[in-house]
């Protein structure tokens, strides 16, 4: 057993110079020929290439490289690259005793090449078995994760975890049905409302490669303009792949899909089909039967043959961020591969992201949106009720929904369904200008301050303390953080309306759809069902709890919530109304008012260039125990343009309370600190922080320490 510690330097970016370098790197035949390796415990060995290189399930990265096995003559036929093989691995796997190989333990992995010789010049230990004859991982797929856990600062293992499915005898056993041959190109249709929607069709149909940041209108016509796509691209005789939030989206794609196509050329991968049919529909697309999926997260990896077109749906929802190491996140994996297979790319939401507008600004991609009279036209009228209004208001002081509120609500009632939204409990907002509402930063790395249990005032990102804080817009000196309780809301609404049924839709039950009959409809972000003709009215409540978290993201994040639910509402041409509760002078609002999420974009983009945000920035988060974390940072080889920020403590996790993934460890207290570098160092980043945690995984390890490259979260 060897393994081969030189690997190409790889250049920031998702360029395709590292990716071909990469799989050259995987198939390179060894310069230095040395003798093959004859038997085995008595018994012969290939004749042709009788090394396997193999890559094994052990997601540590300080064995974060190829093995090379011997691989015997009984298995020479099966043992194919791209098959899952069984290998002795871990203490005494290549100890010879009395011409015997003992020791090591049997593990997983895959066979990724086979080698006439082998860089190693001791003996070989030799493969144990092939787990099947079914070839699951192949060259293009290597090379994803590989630059998937370069980029994140994880290991291959983990990535080809996340990225091939576990093996299923009885879906493998089945063959996978005949490909069908490409379909017509579908027409426009809908496309036609956006001023390059057509071309972009076109494109696509005729074999380009064109990358757009999508701004989709309001209403249900987003599925089926995705669907036109995956069967444009289909049409060129390529394939198409579309990761979407949630399995309630899936559906939408998959029936809007069906409608167009028909049945049998499309696959649907998501964990709710349970592990045979996701696995036998995994297996079709690798096998070539089906050339185009729709799926969540997962399907990020899917081994689309000749691929076209790679789709991702709202790329802000937090389900795109993969909780299992390396934690990467399906907007990047998706870009590396529309650069390394140079295939068509298309980034769509109602609302819009500030990595979106970074494509856009960058040149990368191009924008694809309506005109102002289209969005005037499918978009409904949003009306606002502020402070100042809500102190005035006697029903708000009693109730804590203002008249205008009620009156909406009534008139929707009349004509259909309203929506109700209301942020989930457990928002904790972040501390605010009480005069402007300006959000309280620090002004050493423009941070949010906090106030845990009621002390001293301090940054979340870097520790230190802001005592003489004042409002840079204002010059006020008093801070506010509103916590609103909303569990009442729907009892409330009943009360009021006792002839109106009310449903909800939350984490416990989510609704999918609702009849078009008037009902009033409570949900959480994100949870709202699709209403049949589309909702008459929504009320977006308790405003400040979205925006008033201690996230970098708030504003963008409340915007998009908002969006979301009011794209579920009729336009205004047909009397569709939203009322969000929330100050109208805050930019989130001003943004829905004017429904200009793409406006919203581009400037928290220019803000977080200024302060050194990301994504103008990169950023990893390191937590631990705190003499962990400081040896561990003391020992990083960081870039010299990176800057710490903290280390700041981590709010201690409940025994027995919830846990999500970065939770600390229940009882302990741990520290997190922030790593920033400009532009072009991000690279840098990740390979010393991996260095780092693998060389202290060699030395034992001890307490534990948790990287995190492009936090989410890093309020």
């Amino acid at each position: 057993m060897s393994s081969e510690n030189e690997k190409p330097e790889k250049p920031e970016g998702h360029g395709e110079p590292e990716q071909l370098a990469l799989i050259r790197e995987t198939v390179r035949q060894a310069k230095v020929p040395r003798a093959k390796p004859r038997t085995w415990r008595g018994a012969a060995l290939a004749k042709e290439l009788p090394v396997a290189r193999v890559v094994v399930n052990k997601g540590v990265l300080h064995l974060d490289q190829f093995f090379d096995y011997a691989v015997p003559e009984e298995l020479d036929e099966a043992a194919r690259p791209g098959v899952r093989v069984r290998v002795r691995f871990g203490a005494g796997a290549h100890q010879v005793r009395g011409g015997r190989r003992e020791g090591g333990r049997l593990i997983d992995g895959f066979l990724v090449e086979r080698r006439a010789h082998s860089d190693y010049s001791g003996p070989l230990a030799a493969l144990a078995d092939v787990v099947s004859p079914e070839p699951v991982l192949g060259p293009e797929q290597l090379g994803l994760a590989r630059a998937v856990a370069d980029r994140y600062a994880g290991s291959l293992a983990d990535v080809l975890q996340l990225a091939v499915p576990p093996r299923n005898a009885r879906a493998e056993s089945r063959p996978s049905p005949a490909p069908l041959p490409p379909p017509a190109a579908p027409e426009a249709g809908s496309w036609g409302r956006y001023e390059r929607g057509a071309a972009f069709l076109d494109s696509l149909a005729r074999g380009g490669a064109p990358r757009a940041v999508w701004n989709a209108l309001p209403g249900p016509h987003w599925a089926e303009e995705i669907a036109r796509a995956v069967g444009a691209t289909l049409a060129s005789g390529r394939g198409a792949l579309v990761v979407v939030p949630d399995g309630r989206a899936v559906d939408r794609v998959d029936q809007a899909l069906t409608a167009l196509l028909g049945e049998g050329r499309h696959a649907v991968l998501t964990a709710e089909a349970g592990p045979e049919k996701r696995y036998a529909q995994w297996l079709a697309v690798r096998r070539g039967a089906v050339r185009a999926v729709v799926g969540t997260r997962a399907a990020m990896f899917a081994p689309v043959r000749d691929l076209g077109l790679v789709v991702i749906w709202d790329d802000g929802d937090t389900s795109h961020s993969e909780p299992h190491a390396p934690q990467p996140h399906a907007r990047d994996v998706l870009l590396l591969r529309a650069a390394h297979d140079r295939c068509a790319f298309l980034l769509g939401s109602t609302g819009c992201t500030v990595e979106a507008a970074q494509l856009v600004e960058s040149g990368w991609a191009r924008p694809l949106a309506a005109g102002r009279d289209q969005v005037r036209a499918a978009a409904p009228l949003v009306r606002t009720v502020g402070d100042t209004d809500l102190a005035r208001d006697e029903a708000a002081r009693a109730a804590r929904l203002p008249t205008l509120a009620w009156q909406v609500v009534r008139e929707g009632l009349k004509t259909g369904p309203v929506l109700v939204q209301v942020p989930r409990r457990g928002y904790v907002p972040r501390l605010a200008c009480e005069r402007c509402r300006t959000p309280a930063r620090c002004r050493h790395c423009s941070g949010p301050l906090e106030a845990p249990d009621q002390q001293a005032l301090t940054c979340g990102w870097c520790g230190r303390g802001a005592d003489d804080w004042h409002c840079v817009e204002c010059g006020s000196t008093r801070l506010r953080a509103q916590v609103v309780g909303a569990r009442r809301t729907a009892e409330e609404l009943g009360r009021a309306f006792p002839a109106v049924p009310v449903r909800t839709s939350g984490r416990d039950h989510v609704l999918d759809r609702v009849p078009g009959r008037p009902a009033l409809v409570v949900s959480t972000p994100g949870a709202e069902p699709v209403a049949e003709g589309g909702y008459a009215a929504a009320l977006l409540l308790d405003g400040w709890a979205m925006l008033g978290r201690p996230d970098l993201r708030a504003g963008e994040e409340a915007l998009r919530r908002w969006i979301d639910a009011a794209s579920l509402v009729r336009g205004q041409e047909e009397g569709g109304t939203v009322v969000v509760v929330a100050e109208p002078t805050l930019r989130p609002v001003q943004a829905l008012v004017r429904w200009d999420p793409v406006g919203h974009a581009q400037r928290e983009l220019a803000e977080r260039a200024e302060l050194g945000f990301p994504p103008v920035s990169r950023m990893a988060a390191v937590a631990g125990p705190p003499e962990a974390l400081a040896a561990f940072l003391a020992a990083a080889a960081l870039p010299p343009d990176a800057e710490i920020l903290g280390p700041v403590p981590l709010p201690v996790t409940r025994p027995g309370g919830p846990r999500r993934p970065g939770d600390t460890p229940p009882g302990e207290q741990w520290e997190r600190a922030l790593i920033r570098v400009p532009p072009g160092s991000g690279a840098a980043l990740a390979l010393a922080l991996k260095q780092a945690q693998a060389s202290r995984l060699a030395r034992g390890g001890g307490e534990p320490v948790r990287v995190r490259v492009d936090p989410p979260d890093i309020g």
